[in-house]
C-alpha cells in the first residue's frame, strides 16, 4: 500500500483498490491551497466560461422587432446620404488622348518624350448644373499603381524633414544621389511628380486658381522641413516629372506634398486647387494645360475633374446604397419571420 496526495491504493483479493480521500483543511497543504485559490479567481472562471453571464433567449418577437428597428434607422440615413451626394455637382474630362496631335497618336510615348514638340492643348465644356464656390479641382489617373512596395518605400522622411545632413538614403533608391551629389528629395515618388498644368477661362476672363492649403496641415508642419530647399532635383539625364523651386521649401511647395502622399488604390484623385468663383449653369469653361505628364508608356489615363462638397463630402453614392441595402434587406428578413411565425407558430 501506498499513499501520495490524498490517494491510496490497496491490493485486495489480487486487485488494486484506489481510494481517494477529501482532506479537510486541516490537511491541506500550501500547494493545495494556492491551487484552490487559483481555481477560485476571476481569470480562471473566466478561461473555463464559468462566470455568471446574460444569457438572453432570442425569440421570434425579439428578433423581428431587432430586425424592423435597424431598418427603420439604417433607410432613412441611406436616403439623406444619398441625397447629399446627389447633390454634389462633378465635371469630369479625360485629356490624355484628345491633346495627343493626330499625327503622333500612333506612337504616342514619342510625343510625350519629344520636347521639340508643344505639348499645349485646349478644351472645353458647358456646366450642366450650378456651381457653388468653392469649386475642388482635381486631377485624376488611372492605372497608376502607387501602391507598388518599392515605389512606396523609394523616399526618406528624414530628409524631407531635416535636409542634406541626414545620411543614409538608401531607402531612395534608384533616384538618391546625381552626380555624387545627394537629391532633395530623393525618391522615386519625388521623382514622378504630376506636372500638368491647368488655366480656366470663363468669358474671356481668367478664373483664379487658389493652390494654398491644399495639402494636409499636419503634413505641411511636421513632415516637411520649413528650412529644407530643392538641390539637385530633376537634373540628370532622366527626367521623371515636374520640377521644384529651389527657393521654395519644401514646407511651402504643396503640389509636392500633395503628390507624397501616396494612394492606395490604382485610380485616384490629388487635389490640385480650388477656384473660389462660383459657376452658373450653361457657362462655356475654356481649359488651357500643358499635357506633360507621361502615362503613355503604362497604358494610364488622365482626367481632369471640377467638383462641389456637400455636408457629406465629395460625391460617393457607396455608403447611402450600403445604409438602403442593410435596412432594405433585414425589413425584408423581418417580413418573412413574421409570416413564418404567423403560419407556423412556435409551440
Amino acid at each position: 500500500m501506498c499513499t501520495e496526495k490524498g490517494i491510496q491504493t490497496s491490493k485486495v483479493a489480487g486487485r488494486i483498490v484506489v481510494v481517494e480521500h477529501h482532506r479537510g483543511d486541516s490537511e491541506m497543504t500550501d500547494t493545495d491551497r494556492g491551487t484552490q485559490r487559483d481555481r477560485d479567481s476571476a481569470f480562471y472562471l473566466f478561461t473555463q466560461q464559468s462566470l455568471p453571464a446574460c444569457k438572453p433567449v432570442l425569440t421570434p418577437e425579439w428578433v423581428i422587432m431587432t430586425l424592423l428597428f435597424i431598418g427603420l434607422i439604417f433607410i432613412p440615413v441611406g436616403l439623406v446620404t444619398l441625397r447629399a451626394s446627389h447633390s454634389v455637382v462633378e465635371i469630369v474630362e479625360r485629356y490624355d488622348i484628345g491633346c495627343v496631335p493626330e499625327p503622333f497618336r500612333i506612337d504616342k510615348v514619342s510625343y510625350i518624350q519629344d520636347d521639340s514638340i508643344p505639348k499645349n492643348c485646349s478644351l472645353s465644356f458647358k456646366v450642366p448644373k450650378y456651381m457653388k464656390a468653392p469649386i475642388y479641382i482635381y486631377y485624376q489617373l488611372d492605372n497608376y499603381y502607387q501602391n507598388h512596395r518599392r515605389y512606396v518605400k523609394s523616399r526618406s522622411d528624414k530628409q524631407l524633414l531635416h535636409g542634406q545632413n541626414q545620411h543614409g538614403i538608401s531607402s531612395c533608391q534608384p533616384v538618391e544621389v546625381n552626380n555624387d551629389r545627394p537629391i532633395i528629395p530623393c525618391g522615386l515618388i519625388a521623382w514622378s511628380l504630376f506636372n500638368d498644368t491647368f488655366t480656366f477661362i470663363r468669358n474671356r476672363a481668367e478664373l483664379k486658381v487658389n493652390r494654398k492649403n491644399i495639402a494636409w496641415k499636419s503634413d505641411r508642419e511636421h513632415k516637411f522641413g520649413k528650412n529644407v530647399y530643392p538641390f539637385n532635383f530633376q537634373n540628370g539625364t532622366l527626367i521623371g516629372g515636374g520640377k521644384l523651386n529651389p527657393r521654395i521649401p519644401l514646407s511651402d511647395q504643396e503640389d509636392l506634398i500633395v503628390w507624397m502622399r501616396t494612394s492606395a488604390l490604382p485610380s485616384f484623385r490629388k487635389l490640385y486647387g480650388r477656384i473660389e468663383k462660383d459657376l452658373d449653369v450653361d457657362d462655356v469653361v475654356v481649359v488651357h494645360l500643358m499635357n506633360n505628364y507621361n502615362t503613355y508608356s503604362f497604358g494610364g489615363k488622365k482626367k481632369l475633374v471640377l467638383s462641389t462638397t456637400s455636408w457629406f463630402g465629395g460625391k460617393n453614392d457607396f455608403l447611402g446604397l450600403a445604409y438602403v441595402f442593410i435596412g432594405s434587406s433585414s425589413v425584408t428578413i423581418a417580413v418573412v419571420f413574421t409570416l413564418l411565425h404567423l403560419l407556423c407558430p412556435r409551440h
